[in-house]
């Protein structure tokens, strides 16, 4: 079900599923960095190449350049090694961390198209500490914009993903949480053009407050309001 406007504020969800790279930290520079050396060795239009890559999987980005004698599956290993050893700049969203430490430990999961190994470093970086759910690229056949990464995040909270919200950046990701029937909130933080969407968005964490009412149930509030 798609909200328009102030919908999400209005509504009180059983548990919150966000992304990662984009949503909660920043890690663009980074993996742009290694991404570049990637594609040049491919001989491509790097930056036309580097617009495509966010939110996706490694294997799913690269499969998709259906380049010949390419192994998709060798060369997002090697992608994985090279962003595990450049953290360089990975910060979190203003906000995220304070944001994160106000919800219910079991009220929330990380949904990343990155590996698992690669989103512990990055959260490391980023100072976010890992919550108890993780979904990541390893845990899913098809990677965003296929919704089974958030169905699967809110099955392991023990909650339906229609009565989940989903915080995303990219538009990959934004059409997995639709797809799952969940509502989504988009945060802007890392975008430099404006993202044309109908849902909510936020452009950090500093701006929103979480309450758990007597059912158990999350509500976010504008805290300017």
């Amino acid at each position: 079900m798609s909200i328009r406007g102030s919908a999400v504020f209005n509504r009180r969800y059983r548990a919150f599923l966000f992304d990662m790279d984009g949503t909660l930290l920043n890690s663009i520079a980074a993996a742009e960095r290694v991404w570049s050396i990637w594609a040049e060795r491919h001989g491509l239009d790097v930056p036309a190449f580097l617009r495509t890559i966010h939110g996706a999987r490694a294997i799913d980005t690269i499969t998709r350049q259906a380049l010949p004698g390419v192994d998709p599956e060798a060369e997002a290993q090697w992608i994985t090694e090279a962003e595990l050893n450049d953290v360089e700049g990975v910060v979190a969203i203003p906000g995220a961390v304070t944001f994160l430490n106000s919800l219910p430990a079991d009220q929330w999961a990380l949904v990343t198209s990155a590996p698992r190994a690669l989103a512990l470093r990055r959260l490391k970086a980023a100072g976010i500490a890992p919550p108890a759910v993780l979904v990541t690229a390893e845990d899913v056949a098809i990677g965003k914009p296929n919704p089974a990464c958030y169905v699967l995040g809110a099955q392991r909270l023990g909650v339906p993903v229609q009565e989940c919200l989903v915080f995303e950046d990219a538009t990959v990701g934004i059409r997995a949480g639709e797809a799952a029937g969940a509502d989504v909130m988009v945060v802007t933080s890392t975008h430099h053009t404006p993202l044309v969407t109908e849902h909510p968005s936020i452009d950090g964490y500093k701006q929103l407050n979480v309450q758990r009412d007597a059912e158990g149930l999350l509500s976010v509030q504008n805290a300017a309001n």
